[in-house]
């Protein structure tokens, strides 16, 4: 049984879980980001990160599938499915057919998808500043260089169970 170190009583206690502490934080996060493109933009938590991803692609003249997507995202597929469907629904996302594989389409921001990524960026960026103003820039370069220890480490856990 793992014990939790920081509660310095030996007993196991959920607070202390790396992977529970990492997942509220980035709740908390994805939440506040929420609240401040909600009510503007009437976009849920899952169609955001399609908008963000998909624009970032975009941007760099990449075109990406649903599966890029849940790949990119670490989203469940159902939910990227469903906010592909809303956002398609909404005009904001257009699908077009995929030359190199005929069982999947190209996803791609429509203008009016374009224009609202171009309009959340900014306001995500604001919001990461806020996050981060509490850290000097040798705390946040830390915290940015052990989250990538961790999620390459994660991504080389989970390889060697399904390999």
């Amino acid at each position: 049984m793992t014990k939790d170190t920081s509660s310095g009583n030996g007993d196991y206690q959920l607070a202390g879980f790396l992977p529970y502490q990492l997942s509220i934080t980035s709740n908390a996060v994805s939440d506040l980001i929420a609240q401040r493109y909600r009510s503007r933009f009437g976009l849920k938590v899952t169609e955001w990160r399609v908008i963000a991803v998909l624009g970032d692609a975009q941007e760099r003249g990449a075109r990406l599938t649903q599966r890029n997507l849940t790949e990119a995202t670490l989203m469940d597929k159902v939910a990227v499915n469903r906010a592909c469907k809303v956002l398609e629904e909404r005009g904001l996302l257009t699908r077009v057919d995929n030359e190199n594989d005929g069982r999947s389409h190209l996803l791609a921001l429509t203008e009016e998808g374009e224009g609202i990524h171009r309009e959340v960026m900014p306001l995500a960026k604001a919001t990461e500043r806020d996050i981060l103003e509490g850290l000097d820039d040798a705390e946040e370069a830390t915290l940015r260089s052990m989250l990538a220890k961790l999620r390459a480490r994660a991504g080389d856990l989970a390889g060697s169970l399904n390999g």
